[in-house]
């Protein structure tokens, strides 16, 4: 039985500096000043100076030291939006302030550091949500509503291919560790297992797969300073196997643009076809999805339109990442959750299976031969 959520949920996130926008500042504090169950109270950046700046430009409390917020009396939820390396030490320290973690993906540097987290996160009682958020885009649900009731019969093969948007031959200064294939944010990491995720929630778990990976830009240039950097990261990837329910599925990304749609996402049956595209930025997980299905006779595509009960919560957001990130659906995942007692929403065990099937994709690359995946939490 639901039941309402007695105040709002206050919200302190970790990585808001108006003096450098990025994620946190464009796609989390929109959704959750627009959602009714959420507060945000506090937000914690690098320094003094971008602690004073977003004081006065979120009007809340703003921290220098992650760990003034998370012991924040306002704070149920904390949200993690720093890079990869920060994730584990900054988790851990809310879990043991019995804190709610919103931590973005993926979770640490390695799958020790989400096992660890997972466990104590289960041990403390601690709700936590993981952001791998691909599965809440109105077109993704849609589409596996419109699978699992037959729409295109029984699913023969599925490929999706999309571009990366980064991890070309030149880039930003700040962007420079996800060149480094040891640095938690490579694209088989960010692009790749967003995309798969959304793939398995669509389609379910692979039963076994073959993978490859490989770097073809050897060399980043910084574009601030021309410095060059050796890259270690594949910036190119392949993988393809069999879903547990016989279905081909084939991943393949790169970097980059296309002069073309940046993602197609095309799902086979023995009864029709349903086919996802975004015309900019192939990751999956922020960008806007275009739905189109062809079913029996017919010979084209065509516009599907999707229903108001998926597109809803959309309809408040400013244009721009809050729209199209998905983020707002995360929370409001969360909220329904804590309403009605269920445990729906992504958690840091949903990210420790992840975290083992990028292993099992980096095992078949280095070894050139098939893996088997397990799927279970054990």
């Amino acid at each position: 039985m639901s039941t309402d959520i007695q105040h709002k949920i206050g919200v302190g996130i970790i990585g808001a500096s108006p003096n450098n926008p990025g994620w946190a500042v464009g796609a989390h504090i929109p959704a959750i000043r627009k959602l009714r169950d959420y507060e945000l109270v506090a937000v914690s950046t690098s320094n003094h100076e971008s602690a004073a700046a977003a004081a006065r430009e979120f009007g809340v409390s703003a921290f220098d030291n992650y760990k003034e917020l998370i012991e924040h009396p306002g704070v149920d939820l904390v949200v993690i939006a720093v890079k990869v390396p920060h994730h584990y030490e900054i988790a851990r320290a809310a879990i043991e302030a019995g804190k709610m973690v919103y931590s973005e993906w993926p979770l640490g540097m390695n799958t020790k550091e989400a096992e660890e987290l997972a466990k104590l996160a289960e041990s403390a009682g601690v709700r936590t949500i993981i952001g791998l958020q691909a599965r809440f885009s109105p077109a993704i649900r849609y589409a596996r509503d419109l699978v699992a009731d037959g729409y295109v019969g029984e699913v023969l093969s599925t490929a999706l291919s999309g571009t990366a948007l980064i991890w070309g031959p030149a880039s930003p200064s700040k962007f420079d560790y996800i060149y480094d294939v040891n640095g938690g944010a490579t694209m088989l990491a960010s692009a790749g297992l967003h995309a798969i995720d959304g793939l398995i929630f669509v389609l379910g778990e692979y039963e076994s797969l073959v993978a490859k990976l490989v770097v073809r830009h050897p060399e980043v240039t910084l574009t601030e300073t021309g410095d060059k950097l050796q890259v270690t990261a594949p910036d190119h990837l392949a993988v393809a196997g069999t879903l547990t329910g016989g279905a081909l599925a084939t991943v393949l990304y790169r970097s980059g643009t296309s002069r073309d749609v940046d993602l197609r996402w095309e799902i086979v049956g023995t009864k029709g076809e349903l086919v996802i595209t975004a015309d900019f930025n192939g990751n999956i997980q922020n960008t806007e999805l275009k739905l189109k299905g062809g079913q029996g006779e017919e010979k084209s595509l065509h516009e599907i339109d999707i229903p108001e009960r998926y597109t809803a919560i959309l309809k408040d957001l400013p244009e721009g990442p809050a729209r199209y990130s998905n983020i707002a659906q995360v929370y409001e995942s969360l909220a329904k959750d804590i309403r009605e007692g269920t445990r729906l929403t992504p958690d840091f065990a949903h990210a420790v299976k992840r975290h083992r099937l990028y292993d099992t994709i980096m095992a078949a690359s280095r070894t050139g031969a098939e893996q088997y995946v397990d799927a279970s939490n054990e």
